[in-house]
This record gives C-alpha cells, sequence and structure tokens, in this order.
C-alpha cells in the first residue's frame, strides 16, 4: 500500500471530496485524521474508516480559527507522533457577480480557501521540517486557472493557492518538504447543488470527456501526490477536469 502508516491530516474530510480523500487514504494504509466544522459529521467518518479497517482520528476543526488547528497537530503529534501529509481539502463558495458581491461574501471565501491554507501548513510545517519529510497538497480549482463568472472571491483564493504553493515548494523543498496542488474541474459534490439544471448541462458541455468528475478521482491524484510515488514532483500544479476550458 503506497501510503502505508502515513499520518495524513484531510481538512473538509467529512463530505465531498475530502471525505472521498479519507476513505482512499485508509485503504492505501495511512492514519488519517479527518478534519472538518461538524461534529457529528466529522465522528461518523472517522467511525466508519475504522469500521473497515482504517486507523482514523476524528478533529474539530475551523481552519479560520487557529487555536483548532494547533489544537488538531497536537492531537496528532501526542497520537502518532509525526504528520507526513496535509491535504488543505475544504473550501466554501460564496457566489455573486462583482456588482453584487458584499464584502462578508468575499471575505468569508478569503478566510476559508485562502488563509485557512496558510493557518493549517503554517501549523504543520514545523513538524514536517523537523521530520525532513513531508507532503503538502493544496486544493485549487481551474476557476483560479482560468476566472468564472460569478466567483470572483473564489477565483482569487484559488488563484492564490497556486501561489502559495509555488512560494513554498521553494522553502520547503529544501528541507524535504514537498508542496503541490490539485485544480479540480467540476465534480459531482453538494457544492454544485445550487447550480441550475440549464447551467449545469452548459457546464458540463464545455468538458471534453463529457461528463462531470467524481471526488474519487480527485482523491486518486492526492493519493499519488501524497506518496513516495511523486517523490521528485515539488510545485506541480496538476489540472484534473477533464479538459475544461471555461
Amino acid at each position: 500500500m503506497r501510503l502505508s502508516d502515513k499520518v495524513a491530516i484531510v481538512t473538509g474530510a467529512a463530505q465531498g471530496i475530502g471525505l472521498a480523500t479519507a476513505i482512499r487514504f485508509a485503504t492505501e494504509g495511512a492514519r488519517v485524521v479527518v478534519a472538518d466544522l461538524n461534529a457529528q459529521r466529522v465522528e461518523a467518518a472517522a467511525a466508519s474508516l475504522r469500521a473497515a479497517g482504517g486507523r482514523a482520528l476524528g478533529c474539530l476543526v475551523d481552519v479560520t480559527d487557529r487555536a483548532t488547528i494547533d489544537a488538531m497537530v497536537a492531537q496528532v503529534r501526542a497520537e502518532w507522533g509525526r504528520i507526513d501529509v496535509l491535504i488543505n481539502n475544504a473550501g466554501i463558495t460564496k457566489d455573486a457577480r462583482l456588482a453584487k458581491m458584499s464584502s462578508a461574501q468575499f471575505d468569508s471565501v478569503i478566510a476559508v480557501n485562502l488563509k485557512g491554507v496558510f493557518e493549517c501548513t503554517q501549523a504543520v510545517a514545523e513538524t514536517m521540517v523537523a521530520q525532513g519529510s513531508g507532503s503538502i497538497v493544496n486544493a485549487s480549482s481551474v476557476v483560479g486557472l482560468y476566472g468564472n463568472f460569478g466567483q470572483t472571491n473564489y477565483a482569487a483564493t484559488k488563484a492564490g493557492v497556486i501561489g502559495l504553493t509555488k512560494t513554498w515548494a521553494r522553502e520547503l523543498g529544501p528541507k524535504g518538504v514537498r508542496v503541490n496542488a490539485v485544480c479540480p474541474g467540476f465534480v459531482k459534490t453538494a457544492i454544485l447543488e445550487t447550480i441550475p439544471d440549464e447551467v449545469m448541462q452548459k457546464m458540463v458541455a464545455k468538458v471534453p470527456l463529457g461528463r462531470l468528475g467524481t471526488p474519487e478521482e480527485i482523491a486518486a491524484v492526492y493519493a499519488f501526490l501524497a506518496s513516495d510515488d511523486a517523490s521528485y514532483l515539488n510545485g506541480a500544479v496538476i489540472e484534473v477536469s477533464g479538459g475544461i476550458q471555461l
């Protein structure tokens, strides 16, 4: 198993791509930290991983609250002694056209999708550097590459995540810590449920493969980047979108 005994923190792990990632990592042999905001979902996800024979630790974490992040890091170190992987997967949307977007909408998305990535990475970096090894994978988006109508705040955060990734690859790479980013296209998760059917059909029509992605397909790329199979990948930005052009 590619991730045998690696300790992996997955943020936003109680649903969607994060949950699919936690499941994939557990099946690959990792010890998985299920980090999310919803206490009931966190425990349910961790319990399901353990019931399937995996090793899992549930942690209630708000990526905008550094105290909860630091508490998780301390708990993981006490429980398992190391941190090998961080998947910065947590994210939100609050869409509106530029003329209609409120400061609150803009600020809340920045706080979760961009500053949350900074906070979580800074919190684990010391441990990884001391170990001389680690893999950090940041969730960007095709929206960060191409922009998207009505997503000023989201596009800004996902473009910013690419900048963080490139910078940290330079800073942490010499210390044995790899940092990469994944840019998913449109994936079948709850985040798309508010999109009208006619808009969804237009989105799918832009994908050469003719369909939306699945959470499991993104999780597979996360697992590759977390593994030693990706040992020479650092600062990479991998688009996983079926070839979409927005």
